[in-house]
């Protein structure tokens, strides 16, 4: 009789189990779906929430918002393409320094520097990510852009400005302030970011691999290009594409030494504005529906262009993930 009661508790008790465990799983997953949505949710709000508030400038101006540089708040005439421009050079300019950077202190950390080193320069880099940038900017203002006027913007006028076809890059006065000057202060702030991430996907990298290639007398270099950074190719676009939203979306740094001048020059040394930039600086000043309708305009464009880059990042891993043969 014992036997029987236990034969009939056990089989009462897994179903029990069976049913909490099956509603405890569906539970998580709507959860979980939840935060998805939600995501989603808030992207598009953010999306149509700058769209609408700037549907009177796009009705206004039309495509002419998009490719005119005016920029007069007296006669009412709002055009993007100053700021669009310079947030895209001057982004341009981080990564160029950024990443060559980056890549060269993730493989010292990972390939090169002694134990005992690596530890206290993780430990700068990820201190460095933690400043804020409005610290960067004060810093960019009062000590790197005197050097750049003192010392740097001549010596590019000198030695670069002549050249036939570059030399207009690099022709301007010396005032310190400008897309370089901004641009080497986004790429100071962002390496820490991209180095990270570059660090850590090294460090997937399966010591077996890196051991063959040495044993067959390959050089630390050679390791790197042929081995690990083949190896973790899709994580470090991932990572310099981190960055790269980093600089787009930078506000208070770039305010304080691009200048801020509504004006487009092929010159890297002179004055340029970002649209972080304008928006920070002028929407308390927007006395106006057209002109406070422009900055958040400038706005849904700046959330396009981080978009259609992060896309594009998307696109170059699927790229690479299909000729790898994983998708």
């Amino acid at each position: 009789m014992a036997a029987s009661a236990e034969s009939l508790t056990v089989p009462q008790t897994d179903e029990a189990r069976a049913r909490r465990d099956g509603f405890a799983d569906r539970l998580f997953r709507r959860i979980v779906a939840g935060a998805g949505i939600f995501v989603l949710i808030t992207l598009a709000g953010i999306a149509f929430t700058t769209l609408w508030g700037g549907r009177e400038a796009f009705a206004t101006f039309g495509f002419k918002f998009l490719v005119s540089s005016d920029w007069d708040t007296v006669g009412k005439q709002f055009g993007a393409l100053a700021p669009v421009y310079g947030t895209l050079v001057t982004a341009a300019i981080a990564l160029l320094i950024a990443v060559p950077v980056s890549f060269g202190i993730a493989l010292y950390l990972t390939e090169v520097a002694p134990t005992w080193l690596r530890g206290p320069v993780s430990s700068a880099i990820e201190l460095l990510a933690g400043i804020p940038s409005i610290i960067y900017g004060m810093w960019g203002l009062f000590v790197f852009v005197p050097i750049m006027g003192k010392y740097v913007i001549p010596w590019l006028n000198d030695h670069l400005g002549e050249l036939p076809v570059l030399g207009a890059l690099f022709r301007g006065p010396p005032m310190g302030l400008g897309m370089l000057t901004a641009g080497i202060v986004l790429a100071i702030m962002v390496i820490p970011f991209i180095s990270s991430v570059m660090r850590e996907v090294f460090l997937t990298v399966p010591t077996r691999l890196k051991e063959s290639a040495y044993a067959l007398g390959s050089t630390t270099w050679e390791v790197a290009w042929d081995i690990v950074l083949p190896y973790t190719r899709t994580a470090v676009i991932g990572g310099v594409f981190l960055g790269l939203g980093r600089a787009l979306g930078e506000t208070m740094a770039v305010t304080f030494v691009l200048g801020n001048v509504h004006r487009l020059s092929l010159s890297l040394l002179e004055p340029g504005n970002s649209i972080a930039a304008t928006i920070a600086n002028e929407f308390a000043e927007a006395d106006s529906e057209i002109f406070r309708s422009s900055l958040i305009a400038l706005a849904f464009l700046l959330f396009v262009v981080t978009f259609i880059v992060l896309m594009i990042a998307k696109l170059m891993l699927r790229q690479m993930e299909k000729r790898e043969g994983k998708v």
